[in-house]
C-alpha cells in the first residue's frame, strides 16, 4: 500500500532532509534515521523526558523512524552505513557536498556499487557552483537570499525572518516529488539516479508569481506600503472587535458587492468609481471607506456579509484557533502520534491524504540509536562489529 517496502537512509539533520523522509515514512516506507553520536541538533530544542514527554518539534520532522547512531568519522561507521545503503532504495541527505565527497559518501563514490540506489542531495545552494559549502538554512536561503524576504516585508516595516522550518518543509515537498519521480522512472530502468533540491531553488519557485515578471521585464512591484497598493478592496480590515479579516477579489464584480457589504452602494453610480480603478487617490477613497465599513462590524458580522455576497475572505486566525478549528480537524490538518513514553499528543499532518486507504501515521520518532542493535542486524553485520561500534 503507497510506499510501504520502500526503504529509505536519511542520513540529515534540522528540518528540510528529515521533513521529506518523514513524509515518506507518513507514506508507508521503512525509513532508518542514521544520526551522530551527539545527535541531531533540534533534539535539543524542547525536552524529550518522562515529565514532559515528546518533543514536538523532533517528533514533527522525525515520526515513525528507526534511529541508528553511527560515527561515520570511522571506517568502522562508513562500512556500515554502506552496507545500510546497499540495501537501500533511497538516500536522503542533507549534509555538504565537500563533507560526502571527503568521506566517499558522495554520489559519485557510489553509484558504481549502488546502480538501483536514488540519492535526494538536499542542499542550501545547490551541489555545484562556488557556494555549494556555505553554510544555509531556510531563513537564510529560501527567505532572505531568494528575494523573499524583500517582496514580502514592506518597504515601511523593519525587516523580519521567517518562521522556522518555513521554507524547509516546502523544500522537503519538492524533495518527496524528486523522489518520487525518480522511483517511476526506476521502476522501467531498473537503475537509480541523483536528485537534487535547494532551498534557494525551492524559494525562487515560491515567489515565482514575482520572479517571473522580474526575469521577463527586468522589474516587478512587489509589496508596498498599505497607503499605496492599488487595489482598494484587498487585503486585510480590522473590525470593531479588533480583529483582522483578509479578502481577496476575484472578479471585476466583487467591487459592486464589497459596496454593498459595508452598506456603501451609492458609490457605484460614481463613473470615477467603475473598476478598475487606477487612480491611487481614488483607490485611497476605497480603502478608507473600507476600513470605515468594517471598523463598525464585528468580524463574526463582517464575515456574515461577506459571505452573503460570495466574496473570498478569511480572519486572520491564531494558531490557537487553528488547534481548536473543526473546519481544519475535517481537512485533515492534525494526526495524533505517540510520545515515547506511553502517551500521544496531536501534531501537523502531511499535507495529503488518501481517503481511500493508507498505512497507519502516529509511531513516535525514536529515541537516539534507539534502533541502532536491531537495524545492524537485519542489515547482517555480526554481533561483535555491532558492539565495536556502539
Amino acid at each position: 500500500m503507497l510506499l510501504q517496502g520502500l526503504k529509505v537512509v536519511e542520513m540529515a539533520t534540522w528540518v528540510a532532509g528529515p521533513s521529506s523522509a518523514a513524509v515518506l515514512a507518513d507514506w508507508g516506507a521503512e525509513v532508518i534515521k542514521v544520526e551522530s553520536p551527539i545527535g541531531d541538533a533540534i533534539r535539543a530544542f524542547q525536552p524529550d523526558t518522562a515529565e514532559s514527554p515528546g518533543n514536538p518539534i523532533f517528533t514533527n520532522e522525525n515520526r515513525g523512524k528507526k534511529g541508528v547512531v553511527l560515527d561515520i568519522s570511522r571506517p568502522e561507521g562508513r562500512k556500515a552505513l554502506k552496507t545500510l545503503l546497499s540495501q537501500a532504495d533511497i538516500f536522503v541527505t542533507n549534509t555538504r557536498p565537500g563533507s560526502l565527497k571527503r568521506l566517499g559518501l558522495d554520489y559519485e563514490s557510489l553509484k558504481g556499487e549502488m546502480p538501483r540506489l536514488i540519492y535526494a542531495a538536499v542542499t542550501g545552494y545547490g551541489l555545484t557552483g562556488p557556494e555549494a559549502d556555505v553554510a544555509a538554512f531556510d531563513i537564510t536561503a529560501f527567505w532572505a537570499r531568494s528575494g523573499m524576504a524583500r517582496a514580502m516585508i514592506p518597504p515601511d516595516q523593519e525587516p523580519f525572518t521567517s518562521r522556522p522550518g518555513f521554507g524547509d518543509h516546502v523544500t522537503a515537498l519538492a524533495t518527496v516529488s524528486a523522489v518520487l519521480a525518480a522511483l517511476h522512472e526506476r521502476s522501467s530502468t531498473g537503475r537509480g539516479r541523483l536528485v537534487e533540491t535547494s532551498l534557494i531553488r525551492a524559494g525562487a519557485y515560491t515567489i515565482g508569481w514575482d520572479l517571473a515578471q522580474q526575469l521577463r521585464y527586468g522589474e516587478v512591484v512587489t509589496t508596498q506600503r498599505r497607503a499605496d497598493r492599488p487595489s482598494g478592496i484587498s487585503g486585510f480590515f480590522r473590525t470593531s472587535d479588533d480583529r483582522w479579516l483578509c479578502i481577496v477579489p476575484r472578479t471585476m464584480d466583487c467591487f459592486t458587492k464589497m459596496m454593498i457589504a459595508i452598506d456603501r452602494p451609492e458609490v457605484l453610480a460614481e463613473p470615477r468609481f467603475e473598476p478598475p480603478i487606477v487612480d491611487l487617490e481614488t483607490t485611497r477613497e476605497v480603502r478608507a471607506m473600507c476600513d470605515e465599513g468594517f471598523a463598525k462590524m464585528t468580524l463574526a458580522e463582517a464575515g456574515a456579509r461577506l459571505d452573503e455576497q460570495d466574496l473570498a475572505w478569511a480572519p486572520m486566525a491564531t494558531l490557537a484557533e487553528l488547534a481548536d478549528s473543526e473546519m481544519a480537524e475535517t481537512a485533515g490538518c492534525f494526526i495524533t502520534v505517540e510520545d515515547g513514553w506511553g502517551g500521544t499528543f496531536r501534531a501537523p499532518a502531511a499535507p495529503a491524504r488518501f481517503p481511500e486507504g493508507a498505512p497507519p501515521v502516529g509511531r513516535a520518532a525514536p529515541k537516539l540509536g534507539q534502533h541502532t542493535r536491531e537495524v545492524l542486524e537485519a542489515a547482517g553485520l555480526r554481533p561483535d562489529e555491532i558492539d565495536a561500534l556502539m
